[in-house]
């Protein structure tokens, strides 16, 4: 019997007014999928979810469309940073938003692995190590998705194999991930503009990574070049990469079942909406007849 499939597919969904109603948006659009901030992105603390916060927000989800909800930890966090105030606090943060995804039944928190600011990647790798490792041991459920990085500044994580490093070095190995970012992996310098380009970066990830590893993508054009290091989203079709890549990623029945998030530039949700119509129009009949998709 074949594997039924459908299509996971939205956009990062604001949570003002309170954490159900970024379900009640991403469902406004016709999203499958949404990422959410659990919290204040630009807070490092939060008062603790209410009871009723939590039931309104799984009842949210059950009577919705919304079929995956991942979450996306805040980006002042940085467990690879050298100084130990920051370190710290940063490692508290991490925890009480990995408690939260935990509380809400969310499956994913995706961080960016850290930066080393004044010195070297190594280190910086090993200080992630040991603070995912505590975070495992405080938290006992739930997975960390590293996300790929473009290599701006002094962030870590830009290169398959240091994130493979990172994941090498961890006794809990099943609780890691991975979320593939397309601006991100273009200006770091990976190439998948054309159909071998793409089916040989997807090869190399696999032998250096591992693709079960793989357990979301952020959908997004790049402003600037491949190389460039430089991490700026654009609309889709509008920036670097060309809707080829995307046609090929959003054909390939290997990540059918991942889910694909936007975090494109966007004034309200009409933004999102023409971002998605532009995806969707890029699915061929053999994918849309495999995902049972008949709009």
């Amino acid at each position: 019997m074949k594997k039924k499939h459908s299509l996971l597919f939205g956009a990062h969904m604001s949570i003002s007014g309170g954490l159900d109603l970024a379900i009640q948006r991403g469902e406004s659009i016709g999203c499958t999928a949404i990422q959410i901030f659990t919290k204040s992105n630009r807070q490092w603390y939060a008062k603790p979810l209410t009871d009723q916060t939590i039931i309104t927000f799984k009842k949210a989800w059950e009577e919705s469309s919304i079929k995956s909800i991942i979450a996306h930890a805040s980006y002042l966090i940085n467990i690879g940073s050298p100084n130990e105030a920051t370190e710290k606090k940063s490692l508290e943060a991490l925890i009480l938003e990995f408690k939260r995804c935990a509380d809400l039944t969310i499956p994913y928190l995706v961080i960016h692995p850290g930066s080393h600011t004044n010195t070297d990647e190594e280190s910086c790798i090993t200080r992630i190590n040991n603070n995912l490792n505590t975070l495992f041991a405080t938290v006992p459920d739930g997975t960390i998705l590293l996300e790929t990085m473009a290599g701006q500044g002094s962030n870590v994580g830009y290169t398959f194999e240091q994130l493979a490093q990172i994941i090498a070095y961890s006794p809990y190995k099943h609780r890691l991930g991975i979320c593939f970012d397309t601006c991100h992996a273009f200006t770091a310098g990976y190439n998948f503009t054309t159909e071998k380009m793409y089916h040989d970066m997807w090869e190399k990830f696999d032998n250096i990574i591992g693709i079960k590893k793989l357990k979301a993508i952020h959908v997004n054009d790049s402003q600037q070049g491949i190389g460039s290091r430089v991490d700026r989203h654009t609309d889709i079709g509008k920036g670097k990469i060309g809707l080829k890549s995307f046609e090929l990623l959003f054909n390939d029945p290997l990540f059918f079942d991942i889910p694909k998030i936007l975090e494109t530039p966007k004034n309200d949700l009409t933004d999102d909406k023409n971002n998605m119509n532009v995806l969707i129009g890029l699915l061929n009949t053999t994918t849309k007849k495999l995902l049972n998709y008949d709009k």
